[in-house]
Formats: C-alpha cells, sequence, structure tokens
C-alpha cells in the first residue's frame, strides 16, 4: 500500500492545521496531492472535551477535507520535549510518509506547546536526511518545509488565495465542536479563548491576509529560505 504523501503537517493539537492552513490543505487535494496530518499529542489538558471527543471531532474534519492520512503519537500534551525519544517519532513518521514538503507551526505563539512542536519539527527533518541515524528505517530529505499561524501572526513571506475554499475551512473547524462552542454542546463547559469568537477571529485574519492580495481570504505561510510557488 503507497503510504507516501506530497505535503505532511504536524500540529501539537488535533485542530492546529485547520486552524492555519484548512483552506490550503483542502486547495491542494481537489489539485490531486495526498496530504496527511500528523497530531503530536492527543491534546488531552484541553479544558473542554476528553481525548475520545477530540479524536471523533478530528476524524470528522478529515472527512470534510478528504486527508490521505492522519496519525497522532501520543505525546504528552503540555509535555513536548526537545528530546531523542519524542524527536524520532516524529523522525520515523517523516521516514514513513517521504513528503516533499513539510509544515509546523510558526516558532511565535502564544501557546508553548505550538513553539515546541514547530522546534521538534526542525530538528526532526534535519535528522531524517542522516542516513546513519536510525539506519533501520529509510533515510529521507524533504524538499521544502514551511510554517503556518495559529494564535499570532507575523508578515507572511507567502500567501494562497483560498477564498474557492473556505466554506471548507470554516466546516472542518466547526467539527471540533468542544472546542469552540460554549452552548448547546456538553455541561460544565469552561469559557477559553477558543470558545469565545476564536473562529471569528480567525476569519478576520484570513480575510486581512487575502485584502493584500485583493481576494476574499489567503492563509499566509513563512518560509526560512523565501519561495514562491501557485500550489506548494
Amino acid at each position: 500500500m503507497n503510504q507516501t504523501l506530497d505535503i505532511l503537517i504536524f500540529g501539537a493539537h488535533p485542530d492546529d492545521a485547520e486552524i492555519g492552513m484548512g483552506g490550503t490543505i483542502y486547495k491542494h487535494i481537489l489539485e490531486g496531492y495526498r496530504i496527511g496530518i500528523c497530531d503530536l499529542t492527543f491534546a488531552e489538558m484541553s479544558s473542554n472535551g476528553d481525548v475520545k471527543t477530540r479524536q471523533e471531532e478530528a476524524m470528522a474534519a478529515n472527512e470534510v477535507l478528504k486527508l490521505t492520512a492522519r496519525s497522532n503519537l501520543g505525546l504528552p500534551d503540555r509535555g513536548l520535549q526537545l528530546n531523542k525519544e519524542q524527536i524520532d517519532k516524529i523522525t520515523i513518521e517523516i521516514r514513513k510518509y517521504q513528503p516533499k514538503v513539510v509544515f509546523a507551526p510558526y516558532w511565535i505563539d502564544r501557546h508553548p506547546d505550538h513553539i515546541m512542536c514547530s522546534k521538534m519539527v526542525d530538528e526532526a527533518i534535519f535528522n531524517a536526511k542522516l542516513r546513519n541515524y536510525l539506519p533501520q528505517y529509510e533515510s529521507w530529505k524533504v524538499e521544502r518545509n514551511y510554517y503556518y499561524f495559529i494564535n499570532d501572526i507575523q508578515e507572511a513571506d507567502l500567501m494562497v488565495d483560498v477564498s474557492s475554499f473556505y466554506e471548507q475551512k470554516r466546516n472542518a473547524l466547526q467539527a471540533y465542536r468542544s472546542q469552540f462552542q460554549n452552548v448547546g454542546f456538553a455541561k460544565n463547559v469552561v469559557d477559553t479563548p477558543l470558545n469565545q469568537g476564536y473562529l471569528e477571529n480567525v476569519e478576520a485574519r484570513d480575510r486581512l491576509l487575502g485584502q493584500k492580495s485583493n481576494v476574499s481570504y489567503a492563509e499566509g505561510f513563512i518560509t526560512k529560505s523565501p519561495y514562491l510557488v501557485e500550489l506548494f
């Protein structure tokens, strides 16, 4: 069975990738790209929703976006560390799927797990290409890697027009009801930044990015090696 992917996206938690680049994911899938998401944790420290609920929501988002693959490394939520054991799991994931392009969260963000995820993926991309590192797994060199925004945003190096695909992004994010709804979902819901108009803020951000290029909605990305593309 062919497991290779064109694009592999890492997030610290289920919903990170959809927040940052749900429209870009769907746009590329419609162009025939094989795309997967790897969540590092089950987000077990979330104030709302348990692990079972979060996984059900992630699977619902998968159906909306038509992902080729989704995995979860089961690393500890709020316990991500730059240690060999955890980074090796990411390295093996990269070698398993052999993606041409890898995405990770932007390294500046108010959530420490997003920052740590970004650093861990950088380390794993480097390790994955070393033939004598974990030699039982075939080495793999990622061609390009980019960083997507979750909470904090900087001036983007490049943007993708997602105007025609924004409804799919909305639907994918709305699948995470336990995170983004504060009424009508469950008892004892805790007020958090996520259920206090967060999705409206994400949409406003994407609309503002779009205005810079005279389109309705855009998603922005950072690259350490500037590269202009129509499709990744």
